[in-house]
């Protein structure tokens, strides 16, 4: 059972990032294995973009539709050599391109149902690029030097605390822990008979690992910080969640971590921040009006809620 005190803010914010500067691969070819080729292809792309590479029925394949589609490939399959990539996807664009026209002859375009699935495409895909267009600027080296700065060298370290614990109902239960402990009980041993947090206990003798301060809910975290390597709580330490036993096995101070490796996670924090920007922009600019779906009414505005609190 961890007990952390933070809440997952901005969930809304953060779906949207999840889609901003990776357009939509709706048509993005499949890593699967290329079917036989139907003629020898190019063992590699010429240099020019327009360059064309295959036709289906007279449309055109170009240098620049492989390219997309390397783009549109997981990082693993992009280590393959070009002789294997490019005819590989030459293979399965004129699939795509086929499909396309087999489908274009039936007219499937025309079905509400697709008509509706494209719209929707089409809408995603302006919203990503108005979106990638306000955000990608934002995402400099220059820009990351500054979060870094701000946000993990230009702050202390901070301390950490390696600890484990028994939890359990009744005061009267901890104080028999805290006497068997005492008395020599392996505390692991002990954690896995008698906790109630069965998940730190069945798989790890009630260790929570290594955490710092705010990691862990006020009443649990005052009491560890506050006690040396080796140390078990000599009484018991009331929580929501009941009484805990705690052991200290061993306190650090946690070391500011290099840039390069907290790179990806200040690029995502970017994202959401000039996300919520462009999001408020772009709401600043029009008129909302909200309705009630029972009466066909008007909405009166109101500010949007609060996150809720952190739990305790």
């Amino acid at each position: 059972m961890r007990f952390s005190t933070k809440a997952s803010a901005l969930a809304a914010t953060a779906l949207i990032a999840s889609a901003v500067l990776s357009a939509p691969s709706f048509a993005a070819p499949a890593p699967a294995a290329a079917p036989a080729p139907q003629a020898a292809a190019p063992a590699a792309p010429p240099a020019d973009p327009k360059a064309v590479v295959a036709t289906v029925n007279g449309e055109k394949i170009t240098v620049a539709d492989v390219q997309d589609a390397v783009g549109n490939m997981p990082d693993q399959m992009r280590q393959l050599p070009p002789n294997v990539i490019y005819p590989m996807l030459i293979n399965q664009l004129a699939d795509q391109k086929a499909i396309q026209i087999a489908a274009h002859k039936d007219g499937l375009e025309k079905s509400p149902d697709v008509k509706k699935a494209m719209d929707a495409a089409a809408t995603n895909a302006l919203q990503n690029a108005w979106l990638s267009r306000e955000v990608m600027p934002h995402l400099t080296d220059a820009e990351v030097q500054a979060y870094y700065q701000q946000n993990y060298a230009g702050k202390p370290a901070e301390q950490e605390v390696h600890a484990r614990h028994i939890l359990v109902k009744t005061e009267a239960e901890a104080q028999d822990v805290i006497k068997k402990l005492k008395a020599g009980e392996d505390f692991a041993k002990l954690a896995a008979q008698v906790s109630t947090d069965t998940g730190s206990a069945k798989q790890n003798g009630g260790d929570l690992g290594w955490f710092k301060k705010g990691d862990m809910i006020p009443a649990f975290s005052d009491a560890a910080f506050a006690m040396k390597k080796g140390e078990i709580s000599s009484t018991p330490v009331k929580s929501q969640y009941g009484f805990h036993v705690i052991q200290v096995l061993d306190t650090r101070t946690d070391p500011i971590p290099s840039l390069d490796s907290v790179k990806g996670k200040i690029r995502q924090a970017l994202i959401q921040k000039y996300v919520r920007d462009a999001v408020a922009k772009a709401t600043a600019g029009v008129k909302i009006v909200r309705f009630d779906p029972t009466t066909g009414k008007p909405l009166p505005d109101a500010p949007a809620p609060a996150a809720a609190p952190a739990k305790k």
